[in-house]
């Protein structure tokens, strides 16, 4: 079959790695894609939010599905979109429609989901402009450090975390009155802190039933030690060495159940990936956060170990029959660090050379910000590339991915020099 992937990160690049093994995928494209998809796919100069554009382009190449990456073109509606056209309808799309994408779009509305389904979670309150006052009052009955979301979607850089009292109010108001992050921010969402260890948890569904892929931990931190400020993620491992068979069993009943029951329960139509941020608090799951489709960088270290046939798994979510599908897991671990441009998550400069990938061998290199210029590849992003190794162990993993860290380059390159730091 013809398949469209829409996207441009490291996430994107691991789909069209992954589905272009299968024998069921004919012609390959990705909108907007990278350096490393355009070697192994068509990419296609469109914008993921372009709908007219992709309707076009899934005319044109006669495309039979289409998996959305990020978390954008679901949240306006892109699975609806489809539906409601009479010439795409019948296309499978992997990825929830606009009013289940809300989980993702709006912090306020996955909470109350939790609470109706008694999902466990922090407590909260959210607030807009015209309410600060009771918002202030809020943080002072919490102890610190103190929590702060905005509502909407801020390209993961919307979650605040906040020592001193002061500093929680002055940045409540940057929010809600100052636009910190535009209209993300008009609403914000305060809640306690969870003190615990995070770790990612990630749902296949075709809306009745459901597949649990292996779990993730993902760094956010750009320093190391999980220091200084937030950022998309720099490296993850899989699996998570402290998700005991008990462990695991909890997030199924007290978590995964209930989200996609509720799912249901809501009328929220669901085809395609939950990811759960969840936070081991003692020995109990919380969850933190839902995210609409798959994690990056966790996809880089989850897909590589699953060894069923991606397309069929896409086929059967796409027709309803996902209880059918065995899913097989590599036990090997895998993890991936993810190397940076200078300066980044703040200011940083493009176009940067990237030397060394001819000399990767024991690793998969899966690109992000980088782009094909004049037979160069070149940094286009603050997250450059994604550098995945299997090994028997997590630690093993690692040092391969260092070892390969060692013969790449390009000016200002960073990265951290301690994922799986904490295990």
């Amino acid at each position: 079959m013809n398949i469209l992937v829409l996207g441009s990160g490291g996430r994107e690049h691991t789909f069209a790695w992954k589905i272009s093994q299968s024998p069921l995928c004919k012609s390959l494209f990705v909108a907007p894609g990278n350096s490393g998809t355009s070697e192994i796919a068509t990419n296609l100069p469109i914008s993921v939010t372009d709908f007219e554009a992709i309707k076009n382009t899934v005319v044109k190449h006669k495309i039979e599905l289409v998996v959305v990456g990020p978390e954008d073109p679901l949240v306006q509606g892109i699975h609806d979109f489809f539906l409601n056209d009479e010439t795409l309808k019948d296309i499978k799309v992997i990825g929830p429609q606009k009013a289940a994408a809300e989980l993702e779009g709006s912090k306020e509305f996955a909470k109350e989901f939790m609470m109706r389904h008694n999902i466990p979670t922090a407590a909260y309150k959210s607030f807009t402009s015209s309410n600060i006052e009771e918002g202030y009052e809020f943080l002072e009955t919490l102890k610190a450090p103190y929590v702060l979301k905005a509502d909407g979607l801020a390209a993961g850089k919307g979650v605040l975390i906040l020592d001193s009292l002061d500093e929680a109010k002055a940045e409540l108001k940057e929010m809600l009155v100052g636009s910190k992050f535009g209209n993300a921010s008009t609403k914000v969402v305060i809640e306690e802190f969870l003190d615990g260890i995070e770790l990612s948890c990630f749902v296949l569904t075709d809306g009745k039933d459901y597949k649990i892929l292996p779990t993730a931990k993902d760094y956010k931190r750009i320093g190391e030690g999980d220091t200084g400020l937030n950022t998309g993620g720099m490296g993850a491992i899989s699996p998570v060495p402290f998700a005991t068979k008990e462990f695991l069993e909890k997030i199924e009943q007290q978590i995964v159940k209930p989200t996609i029951d509720g799912l249901q329960k809501d009328n929220l139509p669901y085809v395609g990936f939950v990811f759960i941020g969840l936070i081991k608090v003692g020995d109990d799951p919380k969850v933190i956060e839902y995210n609409v489709r798959m994690g990056d960088p966790e996809t880089e270290v989850v897909l590589p170990r699953l060894k069923t046939d991606i397309v069929e798994i896409f086929k059967a979510m796409g027709n309803g029959t996902l209880s059918s599908i065995n899913l097989e897991i590599d036990n090997r671990a895998a993890t991936t660090i993810m190397l940076v441009s200078g300066g980044y998550p703040e200011a940083y400069e493009k176009g940067k050379e990237i030397i060394g990938l001819e000399t990767i061998k024991d690793s998969i290199p899966f690109h992000a910000g980088a782009q094909l210029k004049d037979h160069k590849i070149v940094t286009s992003g603050g997250r450059v590339m994604a550098i995945t190794s299997f090994g028997n162990d997590y630690e093993e993993a690692i040092k391969k991915s260092y070892q390969t860290i060692d013969k790449l380059s390009f000016d200002k390159m960073n990265f951290r020099k301690d994922i799986g730091f904490d295990l």
